[in-house]
């Protein structure tokens, strides 16, 4: 497997994440941005076709050879399936309905988690709050790798493999960083998405659902479109937590590349973030970015310098408070 080479440790700061200092600084400079905090208004159908595209795909499949499945699971499923987790991204920031319709856009997610075959959306969001409100805050962010990953990823090989196994990864680590009490929406999304997959299989047979299941364990996995999960907070520049990347792969991703801008102002949907980097182009053109998915996880793979250690992490007040 080689020896391990590169970071022994995360990047400890004693600063406050950027991204709040940076919104108030922008907000004062470019009132206008307020105006894009408004809801999207094509997000619903654009999930809609998606959730209704892998249901079609489910009927196709049905009489599939395995090897064919597969195929297809990876190379179209997989697609589709990631690209409604950052829809359900999108949505736990109340961008679907706006946010004063939270119970809509909860429900709204939980349709989106349909096609990913198990439940998900209720507990991301759940997470996903204190991602954005403690970023790379010591046992509170559940983004940040744990120290036995960062201790035992750390050859291209065994790198490699961590890509490949990123759902279990992201599916098991709140539970040991930072595990919260069961939500009643979790219960409800949990009974939503059975409910549905055992229909599949009653009308369909076990390859349908073999098909959505695949879909999301490939396509969260070891596929282009989850450069992004490496992209985003890993430190290819010191100094530098969060990047965004500019490239084609956006377009069906609802623009989650725009990653910088995303926690500079977390109530924008998607659609509207390459505005904000069009009207304040000085906080963004100068700051290290991404062109290609791909080369950052080669990058990823080869390079000593990265790894799962390879972020920035800080003691929040919560966490030193012990609140």
């Amino acid at each position: 497997m080689g020896n391990c080479a590169g970071r022994s440790d995360f990047e400890w700061v004693y600063t406050d994440q950027p991204h709040t200092q940076r919104r108030k600084e922008m907000l004062a400079k470019y009132p206008a941005i307020k105006a894009l905090m408004r809801p999207d208004p094509n997000l619903k159908w654009v999930v809609l076709g998606l959730v209704l595209a892998q249901l079609l795909a489910c009927w196709l499949v049905r009489d599939l050879a395995w090897r064919w499945l597969l195929f297809w699971a990876y190379a179209f499923g997989g697609c589709v399936n990631h690209s409604l987790t950052l829809a359900i991204h999108d949505i736990s920031h109340n961008t679907a309905f706006g946010t004063g319709y939270a119970s809509r856009n909860r429900w709204f997610a939980v349709f989106a988690n349909l096609p990913v075959g198990v439940p998900y959306a209720a507990s991301f969001k759940k997470y996903h709050v204190d991602h954005h409100r403690y970023l790379g805050g010591d046992g509170l962010d559940v983004d940040v790798p744990t120290r036995l990953e960062g201790w035992l990823f750390c050859t291209p090989a065994r790198k490699l493999l961590w890509l490949a196994l990123q759902p279990f990864f992201y599916s098991l680590r709140p539970l040991c960083v930072h595990p919260k009490a069961i939500t009643r929406m979790e219960v409800l999304n949990t009974l939503v998405q059975l409910a549905v997959d055992l229909t599949i299989f009653a009308l369909w047979g076990t390859k349908p659902v073999a098909y959505l299941l695949a879909s999301s364990l490939l396509g969260l996995g070891l596929h282009p479109i989850s450069g992004h999960f490496v992209a985003e907070h890993y430190m290819f520049s010191r100094g530098h937590e969060t990047y965004s990347y500019y490239g084609p792969l956006n377009w069906i991703t609802f623009n989650v590349g725009y990653h910088v801008e995303h926690h500079d102002f977390p109530s924008i949907p998607g659609c509207n973030l390459p505005l904000v980097r069009k009207i304040a182009p000085e906080y963004y053109d100068h700051l290290p970015q991404h062109h290609s998915w791909m080369k950052v996880l080669w990058d990823f793979v080869f390079e000593d310098s990265l790894g799962p250690y390879a972020r920035v992490k800080r003691v929040c007040k919560l966490a030193r408070d012990g609140l």
